[in-house]
């Protein structure tokens, strides 16, 4: 099976700014990652690349001897990116292989277009069309309604199904948006800073829900900038810096007071407690997120 995400050198400039620089990385289906680094380290605009927002450039100076992972059979070097092993997708196509959960998303769902007034059922159901809400024009069919259902319960949330998201507290309705995500049964479900706007109970059950999944056989790639969302189940982290990475490798090699004081510049100590680590400032009692 070809790697879930493969980039050969690549690029992505807005404005002045190269906001991702030369960027060769492969993961694969069935390796749990997390993508981690601060504001600015582009973790955004890798999400972009990842939803067919963007595009990236094709760097080819530095990168000629960076190709394993990559068929030799193109002649002029590999596309820059990759998903499943492919370069051109219908975005459509794409969700059914490659769920997303994101708190922007959230937002979209609970102050955007549809106002919060879609129960839970037609959230996970507008997973089949990549809409935010199911709308007239659509018709769902009773097997769509039976795998949607199949969804929230597998996370745990079958009954929240007729509750509207706004009446639901962000645990719950990102737990929704968890069952949207895997209605299709993807391959892999991508988390983007997924417990932003969670109270500590909440993100625990949430990242739990996580941890489930990851058992279950579906591939995870989290992309955050806190340190405490990278659950037991995920060994590999890759560390951003500016667009470029910093460090790849395991948690235990990557996770070091050293390295990520470097990376996110302050004073930083790091200790390990039942498959998590955790992170302080130096010269303080209390723990902090990121």
């Amino acid at each position: 099976m070809p790697p879930f995400l493969q980039l050969f050198g690549a690029s992505v400039i807005l404005g002045a700014a190269r906001v991702l620089d030369n960027l060769t990385l492969s993961i694969d289906v069935g390796e749990h990652a997390a993508i981690l680094g601060p504001n600015g380290a582009g973790k955004s605009t890798l999400m972009r690349l990842l939803t067919l927002q963007l595009y990236p450039l094709m760097d080819r100076e530095g990168s000629a001897t960076q190709r394993e992972g990559f068929s030799r059979a193109d002649e002029d070097g590999p596309p820059p990116i990759r998903l499943f092993g492919r370069d051109r997708w219908n975005v459509f196509e794409l969700r059914s292989q490659m769920g997303i959960v994101s708190a922007d998303l959230h937002d979209r769902f609970v102050h955007g277009n549809s106002n919060g007034v879609v129960n839970a059922l037609d959230a996970v159901a507008s997973g089949f069309f990549a809409t935010h809400g199911v709308f007239a024009h659509q018709r769902v069919t009773a097997a769509m309604r039976a795998q949607a259902l199949e969804a929230l319960d597998r996370v745990g949330a079958a009954a929240l199904a007729t509750r509207t998201l706004d009446t639901l507290s962000t645990g719950e309705a990102r737990r929704v948006l968890i069952a949207r995500a895997l209605v299709h049964t993807p391959k892999v479900l991508v988390l983007d800073e997924p417990t932003r706007g969670l109270d500590l109970v909440a993100l625990h059950a949430f990242m739990e829900r996580v941890r489930d999944v990851a058992r279950q056989g579906t591939t995870i790639l989290l992309v955050t900038h806190y340190v405490e969302e990278i659950i037991p189940e995920i060994d590999r982290v890759v560390l951003l810096e500016r667009g470029r990475i910093a460090c790849d490798g395991s948690k235990r090699d990557v996770l070091t007071g050293p390295r990520l004081s470097q990376i996110f510049a302050g004073p930083l100590v790091v200790h390990e407690s039942a498959g998590y680590f955790h992170v302080r400032v130096e010269g303080t009692a209390s723990g902090i997120r990121g």
